[in-house]
């Protein structure tokens, strides 16, 4: 196989949902200690799997939290709902974050697809999908410019109203990055195509491809280099010896979170196996070009899943694609 000198890179989210904050905060911690890239957590109000009315915590003031408690991951949203929030408002949250961790901040943005909690906060969640990803599209168009240290005003025909905004204190980085999550052919890979740094995206490989090739027209037709995109793919893995003994210990963790197996076994993105099973599935990604892999784990946070992935899973695939 080719050469590839990126490497392969491994993130981490953590579930907000059905945990304290000892027990995530301190996952957040053993994350950053055994060197992952990076880490991220939901931006949701009510919990997303199984029971929705169960303890979860919210996303931007957890990311703060976390950059006080680590030292080198860098930290984002997987990602933000764009109707929660002001973009103005979110672009001085992310360039604060990213100043209070030393440069360690990762916007992300979605176009929001969970009604309950909009209902439930009293939040605008629209009258489409199609209309959520209109405004996800004008927010991340000011939000570069913000980023980039422009002064920014909207021209009155959209969503939102700026009037000569800027930041100050500035970013950190040079650029901070942006990453989109979705897979929407029409508006959402366009989006990515025109501004976005990475790219999250999931499903099977030929799912995966399918949409890179659709990504891939966009920043033709938009005249943005493709490779400047870093793809990435999220999994719900949990590594054991014995497949049968990971499924076990997955099933639990669903039962702890209050989800019933019925709800979540058309989920092809949910992983159980050995190293080796889970490096295959992770080797066959790379080949189509998705170099970073971020892992879900649900609480109560299986350490020896976090462990095995970074020190016995991670080598496997590297030795596929040597640098």
């Amino acid at each position: 196989m080719s050469a590839d000198p990126r490497g392969t890179r491994l993130g981490i989210l953590l579930w907000g949902q059905a945990t304290d904050w000892p027990a995530f905060e301190g996952a957040a911690r053993r994350v950053d200690d055994l060197g992952y890239h990076h880490l991220w957590s939901w931006d949701h109000l009510y919990a997303i799997f199984g029971d929705p009315y169960q303890p979860i915590w919210e996303g931007h003031t957890t990311l703060a939290a976390w950059a006080m408690v680590t030292r080198n991951v860098h930290l984002g949203l997987m990602v933000g709902a764009n109707t929660f929030r002001n973009p103005g408002l979110v672009a001085k949250m992310t360039t604060n974050l990213d100043q209070m961790s030393g440069g360690r901040a990762i916007l992300g943005l979605g176009g929001a697809w969970f009604e309950l909690e909009h209902r439930a906060y009293g939040i605008e969640f629209g009258h489409s999908a199609g209309e959520r990803l209109d405004w996800m599209d004008e927010a991340v168009e000011a939000i570069r410019h913000l980023f980039d240290g422009e002064e920014f005003s909207s021209t009155g025909e959209g969503r939102y109203r700026f009037d000569h905004l800027r930041m100050d204190p500035a970013a950190a980085q040079a650029r901070l990055p942006i990453m989109i999550g979705g897979g929407g052919e029409r508006k959402t890979l366009r989006t990515v195509a025109k501004y976005a740094d990475m790219w999250n995206a999931m499903g099977s490989v030929e799912l995966l491809a399918h949409k890179d090739e659709v990504l891939r027209a966009h920043c033709e037709s938009v005249g943005r280099d493709s490779a400047e995109i870093e793809r990435t793919t999220s999994c719900k893995p949990v590594i054991r010896s014995k497949e049968a003994e990971a499924r076990r210990v997955f099933e639990a963790q669903m039962a702890y979170n209050r989800t019933p197996m019925s709800e979540i076994e058309d989920d092809d993105t949910f992983w159980w196996g050995t190293p080796e099973q889970i490096a295959e599935m992770m080797i066959a990604r790379r080949q189509i070009g998705f170099h970073t892999f971020i892992a879900e784990i649900a609480a109560p946070y299986d350490e020896e899943t976090l462990e095995r992935w970074i020190g016995e899973v991670k080598p496997m695939v590297d030795a596929e694609f040597p640098s």
